[in-house]
């Protein structure tokens, strides 16, 4: 869209996009376009005064825009999905459990780790409460979309995520942030390989080790769940359905396209942005995550209607946004200025 003229004067200088600030000429739209990368490897993160930006665009978009309020609200039909996704994943380890080796790992890669990834994101939708107008109907629910994973993750990400959404790049308060002996460590491509392979690992630990937290009533009932199933998979269908299931997780977490997320959302592939979206077709797969700066504007909407809201105030979200997890995926693996450091932090979520 054009952004001359009045709507400019929409953003501030926090919630401008780099396509409407000064040198936008030359800027594409595309983020994996390489012409906008950061032209240094960077040696340490990007230290940013300004605030939390979405929480700002946020209220401007609210005042331009007060219909997108008619957006929020739990969506059923994505519970529906979370569901049946759940139940393929059974239906699939049941399937595959007197397969040989390599059938049971390309299945596993193919299908477990896309369907995982899937249910880790529906987990996502419902640590904001989208699915269900009842609270315990949310939790139940993830609860239940945790089960294929093999692992007890729902309780804890919920808490932590819920942290990186108010205090976003805050230091210490969001764990999403790689560790600073992760930006010294993973500096050359095929370390990079390892670190994007390994991406599970880091997101189980690091909270461990940058914020850690008592076990609470909701994980320890998350925990108990899970070693539940994963005894009955053992027991009634073998090694085989359980290591479908569980491969998928860590597969899906890794080296994966769906895995692509986790690096394409706020990783500062181009300086000065800190949060990107993805248009590609994977959404209908991710409940929309890949619509993340307009997620992180508004969680209180689901994903299914996130499209709607960028249609509604399409002059605040037209800045680089990605197509592609793949290409993301390998930018950040074999440019040589990309690297964990590629992250902005502050002191405080408001800023100095």
């Amino acid at each position: 869209g054009d952004l001359a003229g009045s709507s400019t004067k929409r953003f501030s200088p926090v919630t401008r996009p780099p396509s409407a600030m000064a040198g936008a000429s030359k800027i594409s739209k595309d983020a994996n376009d390489p012409v906008n990368f950061r032209k240094t490897a960077p040696q340490d993160f990007t230290w940013s005064s300004s605030p939390e930006p979405h929480a700002v665009r946020r209220r401007e978009i609210l005042k331009a825009h007060p219909e997108v309020k008619t957006l929020y609200g739990p969506d059923n039909l994505s519970g529906v999905l979370c569901v049946a996704t759940v139940l393929l994943q059974f239906f699939v380890a049941y399937q595959v459990k007197d397969w040989s080796a390599l059938p049971l790992f390309l299945v596993t890669y193919c299908i477990s780790a896309t369907c995982n990834q899937s249910l880790f994101l529906a987990m996502h939708e419902l640590s904001h409460d989208m699915f269900f107008h009842t609270k315990w109907l949310n939790v139940a629910c993830g609860y239940f979309s945790n089960l294929p994973s093999g692992v007890a993750a729902f309780g804890t990400f919920k808490r932590y995520h819920l942290e990186h959404h108010s205090s976003q790049g805050v230091d210490v308060l969001d764990v999403d942030i790689p560790t600073k002996l992760e930006g010294m460590l993973f500096r050359t491509w095929y370390l990079k390989l390892v670190w994007v392979i390994l991406q599970p690992v880091w997101y189980s630990f690091r909270p461990m080790v940058t914020l850690p937290k008592s076990m609470n009533r909701q994980e320890a009932v998350g925990w108990a769940l899970a070693v539940t199933c994963d005894l009955m998979v053992y027991h009634f269908w073998g090694l085989k359905a359980l290591l479908y299931l569980f491969g998928g997780a860590v597969l899906g977490s890794g080296l994966h396209p769906m895995a692509g997320h986790f690096i394409a959302e706020h990783f500062e592939f181009i300086e000065g942005q800190e949060t990107y979206s993805y248009y590609g077709w994977m959404n209908y797969l991710i409940y929309n995550v890949g619509y993340h700066n307009e997620h992180h504007d508004f969680p209180m909407i689901p994903g299914r209607r996130l499209p709607q809201l960028k249609a509604m105030a399409p002059e605040f979200y037209d800045m680089p946004s990605y197509s592609s997890y793949w290409k993301v995926l390998y930018h950040f693996i074999f440019v040589a200025e990309m690297n964990p450091f590629c992250r902005v932090k502050r002191e405080s979520a408001k800023g100095k």
